[in-house]
């Protein structure tokens, strides 16, 4: 290798967990991490690396991951290059590959295959579903001496921001002030090591900042910050809109409804699928001012949501209605007839057919954020949800602004309607210790 690694290099070459990420501003060496990480088990026989990119031609540049590995690679006997292939080959069987995944569906050329390295650069380039397919290759026989790795670099911004940020990203508890740390379902922690350009030396510092000064003050943010909470804003939502916090909410004196926006969306190219949403809005009787009491945001399969949906159901105050927005044509009455028989029989449940644009459908609840009407129950949740409202409609997401915006929408027809008094019987919610709001459960109708 032409250097040793720089501090936060050796940090992230240290690792001994599953799944890392490297980086958060450009200019931090993510390029030369990734391909130290991916030669640190060079030497073990029958090892297995690859390097991705998005597209070939982000792989195939000057300078690029692959180029930079030929320039450290040449005139190394041990190691032979097959160009047609894209592969270093060595004596001992080891190999590093260099592929892409333009296209959704180039994930599967790698059906096959088995990995204990798998890094990808510039992550947030990525979709989801094409990163977490990958990490069915990583594997190894018995006795192998190398732990399979996922290794990421990345800046902010970017198609899968959202998703990065969600899985690897250290977030405060704003009702506790402490730091969660993304785990997977292990319970092994997902690290992320930040970088930043005055963490490399090898560039010429001075005049790469003055080419990121010229950028806007977002894109400079995440570029030279490493912000990951900074995103572009929309023209929906005031700064200043959502930042009322209830941490003793007298939850009786509210009408609530929990709407909830399916995921219908398949992933495709150039796209990171939608979430499936569910916003529980509370709106006052006295006041008529609207809480925020919970967000579920998820991307799972149909039988697990379908039993986060039963769950939220049995949990929320009771009397809650439970909208659920409607696709159009028979296989949308038969979502809802199947829930309504199946999921959530004995509650107030129906369909919501929508019409109209997602942002005319959002004005509403915009309106009452931006004249300082709504507020949130605090939570693990919030930033998320406060993030993607604040870039609407531009944001990569809009499925936690839909979700709302269905339930303020709801409320608003039941006030109208003269059905939104609040049921005698609701009991009074707890505040756990831990990161979710705890409710009570509730006594069995009848």
């Amino acid at each position: 290798m032409p250097h040793k690694p720089e501090v936060p290099q050796a940090v992230f070459l240290s690792l001994g967990n599953r799944e890392a990420l490297y980086g958060g501003a450009a200019g931090g060496g993510k390029s030369d991490a990734l391909l130290m990480a991916a030669l640190q088990h060079i030497h073990i026989p029958n090892y297995s690396a690859i390097l991705l990119r998005r597209t070939y031609k982000d792989l195939s540049l000057p300078d690029a991951i692959m180029d930079r590995a030929r320039r450290w690679l040449q005139g190394t006997p041990e190691a032979r290059w097959n160009g047609d292939r894209r592969e270093f080959r060595w004596a001992n069987g080891s190999t590093l590959v260099f592929g892409h995944l333009e296209n959704e569906n180039d994930k599967y050329r790698y059906q096959g295959a088995a990995f204990q390295y798998i890094g990808f650069d510039e992550l947030t380039q990525f979709t989801e579903s094409q990163y977490m397919f990958l990490t069915s290759r990583l594997r190894r026989l018995k006795a192998f001496e190398a732990t399979p790795r996922m290794r990421a670099a990345s800046n902010p911004n970017g198609l899968g921001h959202d998703w990065v940020y969600s899985r690897f990203i250290p977030k405060i508890d704003e009702r506790t002030g402490k730091l969660i740390v993304p785990r997977d379902h292990s319970g092994e922690a997902r690290i992320f090591v930040p970088a930043k350009l005055t963490d490399n030396p090898h560039l010429d510092q001075e005049e790469y900042m003055r080419s990121l000064n010229e950028l806007d003050d977002v894109l400079r943010a995440q570029l030279v910050d490493g912000s990951w909470t900074i995103t572009p804003s929309g023209d929906f939502f005031n700064p200043e809109s959502l930042t009322k916090y209830v941490d003793d909410l007298d939850w009786d004196e509210y009408r609530w409804v929990r709407y909830w926006d399916l995921a219908a969306t398949e992933a495709k190219q150039g796209r990171d699928p939608d979430y499936t949403a569910g916003a529980l809005v509370g709106r006052s009787a006295k006041t008529g001012l609207t809480v925020i009491g919970d967000m579920k945001r998820v991307r799972e399969r149909p039988d697990k949501i379908e039993a986060l949906i039963a769950r939220c159901a049995a949990e929320d105050p009771r009397g809650t209605a439970i909208r659920m927005e409607q696709e159009g044509g028979a296989s949308g009455v038969m979502a809802i007839d199947h829930y309504a028989r199946k999921i959530l029989y004995g509650y107030d449940f129906k369909g919501a057919r929508v019409t109209g644009a997602k942002d005319v459908r959002a004005r509403a609840f915009a309106a009452q954020a931006n004249k300082g009407n709504v507020s949130l129950v605090r939570g693990t949740w919030n930033s998320a949800l406060i993030s993607e409202c604040y870039s609407f409609p531009q944001g990569a997401h809009d499925d936690q602004v839909d979700a709302i915006s269905g339930a303020v929408n709801e409320l608003a027809r039941l006030y109208i309607a003269g059905s939104a008094s609040i049921p005698s019987t609701v009991r009074p919610h707890r505040v756990g210790s831990s990161n979710e709001i705890q409710r009570p459960r509730l006594l069995a109708r009848g």
